[in-house]
């Protein structure tokens, strides 16, 4: 038998579990938990300026790497600051850990200062909510915990009284383990002939493509080559599909191409491989679908599929590659010219000469330092939407709030990102609404020595939601926002900072923030147009 402090047991758990960073802030209902984290050199706590801030790159880098993200709070206001991050982790499925403080054990219940119901309040948006009430429960729920979020790809939550992390526990053999076994799922073969069926059948097949293909991209080219298919990605899975690719037609609805559209439309199949794409004005009208996806419950959710393949992408695409009857390939041709146009378009937006910069030759200039292996974090605003038309990427990774579309999210994402991969590059496209939503743990991204390219679309105002309020026919109200002199900000937390108002100003600044040791922000003035005029 042997005897060590529940935090102790904790601790090793998440070193076997594979955890070597949580984010968090100190507080009075997990000190105790602090202390035994003190002493423990291979996990590196994270010390954010505000919960959200926690929570929101613990989803980031879970997204990025595809290993649980861990966050931690007090109880009552600090548990209230992780929900954004832990909304957007389960709407964007992936897993988090979020260990909450709570009051001491003995106060549960009689309304103590900062008490909050927690288990209710972490209803909704946890896989996994349960507050440990006894030490002795603590190393088998966390293995639990962990576990869950894993198997339900979304945040589960460990409410811990602080007191119960020092208290002693005797164990003469261990309950749980921690280990997770993936499964290995293959679609049904009668399922994958109906699909083949349908293939074959069609004149018009296209192929809408999300996050869910990630690891199957060479067997989702093989099929589109094979039956002629234009590719079209959702946004969350930008940069996976090579956009250089001649099938690749861009992004669909309010960010997406006209050839995206119009392909859409005018197919007779639909081929859904790892997207639950919501927006079903811009799917076709009544077009037979075929719909990949490893979730059952999400097989004909948002468009009436005809053939639902519950499966791993890349076994399922592999094998319909392999079955399909090849095509000719006319209707493909009809929309790689339309999208060549598309793009010369593009090209001429960028190259319009103006007094004021624009947000597409902003994004030109981006590109022109954007290296391989490079991340980008992209908040969520007008700025998505220019960098899903205007930007090109080949292979980068792409970090973006998708389905809680949680503005603030850029600047979490670039700190989850350079902790990940230290030694890629880490640019973050954000509005001056986005990044003024949690601009202090910029801060936390010089304390660390975090060198990452923020560049700022400053053009004070919400333009997203002007655009949005005129197009309903209301008139813009308080979408302006005052001015801040970010590059001055960036300096004062110890990062670098460059203010550009001309494309010359901004190609210095980019190379010298590139090469920066520091974190680094730069000021871009951006001219006032709507994504919608473009």
């Amino acid at each position: 038998m042997f005897e060590h402090k529940a935090g102790a047991y904790a601790v090793d758990l998440l070193k076997e579990w594979g955890v070597d960073h949580l984010y968090g802030m100190p507080g009075d209902s997990i000190n105790e938990f602090m202390e035994e984290l003190r002493k423990e050199e291979s996990i590196r706590f994270i010390q954010i300026r505000h919960e959200e801030t926690g929570a929101l790159a613990a989803a980031a880098y879970s997204k990025l790497t595809g290993k649980i993200g861990v966050c931690m709070s007090i109880a009552g206001p600090g548990a209230v600051h992780l929900q954004n991050g832990l909304y957007d982790a389960k709407k964007d499925k992936t897993p988090v850990l979020a260990i909450v403080g709570q009051v001491e054990s003995e106060k549960v219940g009689t309304d103590n200062f900062q008490e909050l119901k927690l288990e209710s309040m972490f209803e909704d948006v946890a896989v996994y909510n349960r507050r440990v009430q006894q030490a002795e429960q603590l190393p088998d729920m966390l293995n639990q915990a962990i576990r869950t979020a894993y198997a339900e790809k979304g945040p589960a939550v460990l409410i811990v009284s602080d007191d119960l992390f020092s208290t002693n526990i005797k164990r003469d053999k261990e309950i749980s383990s921690p280990v997770y076994s993936m499964p290995k799922i293959r679609g049904a073969e009668e399922d994958l002939q109906k699909a083949a069926d349908l293939i074959s059948a069609s004149n018009r097949p296209i192929i809408l493509a999300g996050k869910g293909a990630k690891h199957a991209v060479p067997e989702l080219l093989a099929l589109a080559e094979k039956i002629k298919a234009p590719l079209i990605a959702s946004l969350p899975s930008k940069g996976m599909i090579p956009e250089s690719h001649p099938h690749y037609l861009g992004h669909l609805g309010q960010l997406g191409t006209e050839p995206a559209k119009e392909a859409m439309k005018e197919a007779d199949l639909l081929v859904l491989a790892g997207t639950a794409y919501p927006y079903r004005d811009y799917l076709p009208e009544d077009a037979p679908a075929i719909q990949i996806d490893i979730e059952p419950r999400v097989i004909g959710k948002y468009y009436p599929s005809t053939v639902g393949i519950v499966s791993e992408a890349k076994s399922a695409l592999s094998w319909l590659a392999e079955h399909s009857r090849e095509k000719e390939g006319r209707y493909l041709g009809e929309f790689q010219e339309k999208q060549q146009k598309w793009n010369e378009q593009l090209q001429e937006d960028i190259q319009q000469q103006t007094e004021t910069l624009q947000p597409p030759q902003v994004l030109a200039e981006i590109q022109q330092v954007l290296e391989k292996d490079a991340v980008i974090s992209l908040d969520v605003g007008s700025v998505t939407i220019w960098t899903a038309r205007y930007m090109k990427l080949d292979g980068q990774a792409l970090l973006t709030s998708a389905w809680l579309a949680t503005m603030g999210c850029a600047l979490p994402g670039a700190i989850a990102a350079k902790i990940a991969y230290p030694d890629r590059q880490v640019i973050g496209i954000i509005g001056d609404g986005g990044f003024s939503m949690g601009m202090q743990d910029f801060v936390t991204a010089v304390k660390y020595r975090l060198p990452m390219t923020l560049v700022i679309f400053n053009n004070q105002k919400i333009q997203l939601i002007e655009h949005e309020q005129q197009e309903i026919g209301n008139e813009p109200t308080n979408v302006e926002l005052g001015n801040i002199d970010f590059a001055a900000f960036a300096a004062a937390c110890g990062g670098v900072g460059y203010t550009a108002k001309t494309k010359v100003e901004l190609k210095e600044a980019l190379a010298k923030a590139k090469d920066a040791t520091k974190p680094a922000v730069i000021d871009v003035y951006v001219e006032d147009i709507s994504p919608e005029t473009k």
